[in-house]
């Protein structure tokens, strides 16, 4: 069995268990490609669905399988750290593979956590609540960087989120061109993203780059990063379209 099938049938056999117990059960976080395989399947599952990464925008998400007339309030289990520098004089400025990688050596699977949010002076971390305690208990270094775990609550990581609010112009509202603007790609190069599978609209691969795209689409190129398409915004004197979008940096 491939990996494609063995994530659909571990998603549908959480929804079976779900709707047999009455409770809600949880993946673990999906990747991009994990979040395609669980869109394509929706219809074989015997519960409601919802998928959250904690904060808006996640890339990494926990599916939760809810049944019918379900007797009780239930949350993701969802967990939010803030690493700082013990010692901010002489701390390194870290990135997103130096704090993944950290984690990766305490042995842990890539599965059990969510998105890394980088702010200026500070990192945070969103992982499956259980592995909290974990994290603060065993990881004190990054690089050469002594660091300190402490949990935080979802607004105080939502408010540290940065959106930089661009304008774009491009040919027509189709998702090469907007790619091709966002990342400054020439159109040739945002079409072999296409051919390779790596882009992705709310979570589903998109092969079709005549897509067009619609207002607060979250839009994904993997190994680049995230945008979302805000609004078209009219035309220039020469007919291009000036389009207004959000990039998650």
């Amino acid at each position: 069995m491939n990996e494609q099938e063995l994530c659909k049938k571990k998603l549908i056999d959480l929804s079976r268990q779900a709707n047999r117990k009455g409770i809600v059960l949880f993946s673990d976080f999906l990747n991009l490609n994990e979040l395609n395989i669980y869109h394509q399947n929706e219809k074989f599952f015997e519960t409601k669905t919802e998928a959250s990464g904690g904060v808006p925008f996640a890339e990494r998400q926990i599916v939760a399988f809810i049944p019918d007339a379900l007797y009780y309030e239930w949350q993701f289990p969802i967990a939010y750290l803030e690493i700082v520098p013990s010692y901010p004089k002489f701390a390194e400025k870290l990135g997103h593979r130096d704090i993944l990688g950290s984690m990766m050596n305490l042995g842990v699977d890539r599965s059990k956590l969510g998105d890394i949010v980088i702010c200026e002076d500070k990192y945070f971390l969103i992982c499956e609540e259980s592995m909290a305690p974990y994290f603060m208990e065993n990881l004190d270094k990054i690089r050469h960087t002594v660091v300190k775990l402490s949990p935080v609550s979802a607004d105080a990581l939502g408010q540290q989120q940065k959106f930089e609010e661009k304008d774009g112009i491009i040919t027509s509202n189709r998702l090469d061109s907007m790619i091709a603007c966002v990342y400054k790609f020439s159109r040739s190069q945002a079409l072999e993203f296409f051919k390779a599978e790596k882009v992705f609209v709310n979570g589903k691969c998109v092969q079709n780059p005549s897509y067009r795209c619609k207002e607060a689409d979250i839009i994904s190129v993997r190994g680049y990063g995230r945008f979302v398409f805000e609004r078209e915004m009219g035309e220039t004197n020469k007919g291009r379209m000036k389009v207004r979008y959000k990039l998650y940096g």
